[in-house]
């Protein structure tokens, strides 16, 4: 992959039609592009999950509560749901995220609540792995 650069939300939308159609596959739209087949996959996933604006570029951070932080890790742990899975049901932006998420509960570390000093929402002492 040569060089970079951001693609228009058009240019995606025309990318992601082609895919859809059955016309081109990510391979084919990653080489073309420049970028890599992940990218490629998650413009796919989130055409699908929000439409048009899921390839907008936003201006901020998206923020997800607690709960579907703790919802989307259990899921995944329990050997149930995918990584891409998880974040279809949950509507996650990034895979990078729910892997974010799932370090941090690995090592122990608390979920916190934004905006709430810092207050721990984890119990301390509980288990943190699930067994199908």
């Amino acid at each position: 992959m040569p060089h970079k650069w951001r693609l228009t939300t058009e240019e995606k939308i025309k990318a992601i039609e082609e895919y859809l159609c059955g016309a081109v596959n990510t391979w084919d739209l990653a080489e073309r592009y420049s970028i890599g087949q992940t990218t490629v996959c998650s413009w796919i996933r989130l055409y699908k999950t929000r439409g048009i604006e899921g390839l907008t570029p936003s201006k901020r951070n998206r923020r997800y509560s607690v709960e579907i932080e703790r919802h989307a890790v259990q899921d995944y742990l329990t050997g149930s749901f995918s990584l891409n899975d998880v974040c279809v049901k949950y509507d996650i932006s990034r895979h990078g995220m729910l892997q974010m998420w799932i370090k941090q509960y690995n090592s122990h570390k608390d979920f916190r609540q934004p905006n709430s000093g810092m207050q721990s929402t984890w119990q301390k002492g509980a288990v943190r792995h699930w067994k199908s």
